[in-house]
């Protein structure tokens, strides 16, 4: 089955994953996906994740990481600009989830990037998901 969006199927396999207080998940790999992964990894959200490289796409090893008394860290994980209609924002205008507690995940020119870097950098781009 060909998968249209590899974000959102990223996004929805950490989500599902989350709730069921799994250790860890297996996602597609891509460029995007694992610069999603990254900036998850830079802000906390997920211990780590490891690519897999098998002889067709590969796939992302995601671990993810709980609380000490293992609460979910990931409360709400959220897909901004779909493949139907693109959201892009300039630095200034990203969102700041939870008053600046969450992240924003952002595509730039850069690469991707949290909502933090690219106010440091000053540099703007396509909103591609929420997290807090």
């Amino acid at each position: 089955m060909a998968i249209n969006d590899p974000i959102a199927d990223m996004l929805t396999r950490i989500r599902n994953a989350t709730r069921n207080r799994a250790k860890s998940v297996v996602c597609l790999n891509s460029k995007v996906c694992r610069g999603v992964a990254e900036v998850l990894k830079s802000e906390g959200y997920i211990n780590g994740y490891e690519v897999v490289d098998d002889n067709k796409q590969g796939t992302i090893h995601v671990e993810l990481k709980y609380g000490p008394r293992g609460e979910v860290l990931i409360h709400e994980l959220k897909r901004m600009s779909k493949p139907g209609c693109r959201v892009y924002r300039g630095a200034q205008d990203i969102p700041q989830p939870l008053q600046g507690l969450g992240i924003s995940i952002v595509s730039t020119s850069k690469g991707v990037l949290s909502d933090r870097r690219c106010r440091e950098e000053k540099v703007g781009g396509e909103l591609l998901a929420v997290v807090s």
